[in-house]
């Protein structure tokens, strides 16, 4: 009884009295969220760019869930680190669909240096073509009704 009721609130109405646990060693300071401050990136921060245009996209069978296996073709030779990541900055390896059930992913890499060979020769769509693929477990596609992947120049839509 008398640490239920040291808990209580004995001082002004935020409970900042000394009789309770929850501020001794600073605890009234602690922050209400895990958000950091100034709330989570919006923007793609590591340099990576859209891929010119997203052919197709694709589902395959997984005993995990699916992957989504997309097809693209960059503006022109030399792209590298190409990957699928989610239009809303999400934690690593989080994959969460909006509120209307859609998955909005991007389609990005990193293009070829300026003034090189790559960079000035146009991809060939029978040799230059990209694919990418992500792994979706069980637990997030039951969230997922539809998959809308977008490049630099357009948007493929693929449902569940």
């Amino acid at each position: 009884m008398l640490l239920v009721a040291g808990c209580g609130r004995f001082g002004d109405s935020m409970g900042d009295s000394s009789w309770n646990p929850g501020t001794w060693f600073g605890g009234s300071n602690q922050p209400q969220s895990l958000e950091p401050e100034g709330g989570y990136p919006t923007t793609n921060l590591d340099g990576r760019t859209g891929i010119a245009h997203v052919v197709s996209a694709r589902w395959e069978p997984m005993y995990e869930g699916r992957l989504l296996v997309v097809t693209a073709i960059p503006a022109t030779k030399g792209w590298w680190d190409v990957a699928l990541i989610t239009e809303e900055p999400l934690p690593k390896g989080r994959i969460r669909a909006d509120d209307t059930g859609v998955l909005r992913l991007r389609l990005v890499g990193y293009p070829p240096q300026q003034n090189s060979a790559a960079s000035r020769s146009a991809a060939n769509p029978a040799s230059d073509t990209i694919t990418a693929a992500l792994t979706i477990s069980k637990e997030a596609l039951a969230g997922i009704n539809q998959v809308v992947i977008s490049g630099s120049g357009n948007a493929v839509t693929l449902n569940k």
